[in-house]
Formats: C-alpha cells, sequence, structure tokens
C-alpha cells in the first residue's frame, strides 16, 4: 500500500514538548525572590499530587523542573549598603523628562506592571553600581538617564 493512504496517529502531527527555557547567566535574586521559587515549588508540588490526569501532570512536572532548577541555581544578592545600585535596590530616575521609580530584581520575581524590574534589562544594566545624583549612559545618549535617589527596597529583603 501507498504511504500516501497509510492512517496516521493524531500524536504523530502534535508539536514536541520542550522545557522551558532558562536564562543564560547567573540566577541572581532577592531575599523575596527566593522566598518566592520555594513558594511556587510548594503549590505546584501539592497541585502535583490532587491532579489525576496524565496531560495536567506533564505540565505541571515540565514547571516544577523549571522552578526545582531556579530554586536550586538561585544566588541571593544583598543590595549595597554603600548607595550604589543593586539588586534589591529603589531606584528613582528621570529619562525623557519623566521621573519613575522602578526595583531591581532577579528574572523570576521581574514584573514591569508593579516596578519590578530584572537585573539583566537593559536599563537596570545602565542603572547597576551608579549613585545618586548621577547619571548614566542608556541606547546610546550620554547623560540619558539622572539618578534621583536610591535606595534599599525592604519588601525584597523579606
Amino acid at each position: 500500500m501507498s504511504v500516501a493512504f497509510r492512517r496516521e496517529s493524531d500524536d504523530e502531527h502534535k508539536e514536541p514538548e520542550f522545557e522551558l527555557p532558562i536564562a543564560v547567566g547567573p540566577n541572581w535574586v532577592t531575599p523575596r525572590g527566593l522566598r518566592l521559587l520555594q513558594e511556587e515549588v510548594a503549590r505546584l508540588d501539592d497541585q502535583l499530587t490532587e491532579t489525576t490526569d496524565e496531560e495536567a501532570r506533564k505540565k505541571l512536572q515540565r514547571r516544577l523542573r523549571y522552578f526545582h532548577t531556579r530554586q536550586a541555581t538561585a544566588e541571593v544578592q544583598v543590595p549595597p549598603a554603600n548607595g550604589s545600585i543593586g539588586i534589591g535596590s529603589r531606584v528613582t530616575y528621570r529619562l525623557n523628562n519623566a521621573e519613575k521609580t522602578i526595583t531591581i530584581v532577579g528574572g523570576d520575581e521581574a514584573d514591569p506592571a508593579l516596578g519590578c524590574v530584572a537585573f539583566s534589562a537593559p536599563l537596570a544594566r545602565a542603572l547597576m553600581g551608579a549613585e545618586a545624583g548621577e547619571s548614566v549612559e542608556y541606547r546610546g545618549r550620554e547623560d540619558a538617564v539622572a539618578i534621583l535617589a536610591v535606595e534599599i527596597d525592604p519588601e525584597t529583603q523579606a
């Protein structure tokens, strides 16, 4: 019989399931970020024990592998005490005549809508190591970002 008339199973047309991508580089987190990773692992463990559907279990196991890896590789960072910007710092800055405040955090706890920016984001990389009163280069412009205030964000330390 010709291959053209062969009935293929539906499984042959499914996209392969890949692992969730893990960012290249260090897995720096705040103390709060480590706690959030631990809470997510516990939540997924609980869901996994309650789930009987095999497809749902596979998805949960995939997410659990990701968060186990992130938890195992997490390096807790203490914000710099000397007033320079680092992970866990809350920074008020001016860019394009607009004042904004962000907190620099680890990749898994980043949420730009809440003002939490990953340390690996271009803006955070430009700010790291600078201090209040300085201006830093951003997107090819010298003195593009004026740093107005720097403090340790207490929420990231709990």
